[in-house]
């Protein structure tokens, strides 16, 4: 591989990594706000103990849940870019050393 393809794929990883950081804090904020609100809400269905109030702390906790495995696919997004980053940096590496 050149090492101008090298370079731009880096860059790319990079620059989706950066945005995929700023996604996932974004989300790690969002989160902590619907986890609290799917606990006030149990909590308001187990004071009230209508079907209401258990209706709405059961769609929280969904909410909350979604959020929670849309993290965790970002995460996982996160982890692979930078092994891929980290494999082009060796990969650029070697070539360097290989001169």
């Amino acid at each position: 591989m050149t090492r101008s393809l090298l370079q731009r794929r880096l860059v790319d990883a990079s620059d989706r990594l950066k945005r995929l950081r700023a996604e996932l804090a974004v989300t790690e904020e969002q989160l902590v706000f619907l986890e609290d609100e799917a606990e006030e809400a149990r909590m308001r269905a187990l004071v009230a103990e209508t079907p209401l109030t258990d209706a709405e702390a059961r769609d929280a906790r969904r909410h909350a849940d979604a959020l929670s495995r849309h993290r965790d696919a970002l995460i996982l997004s996160t982890t692979g870019l930078e092994r891929e980053q980290d494999a082009l940096l060796d990969r650029m590496s070697a070539e360097l050393s290989a001169r």
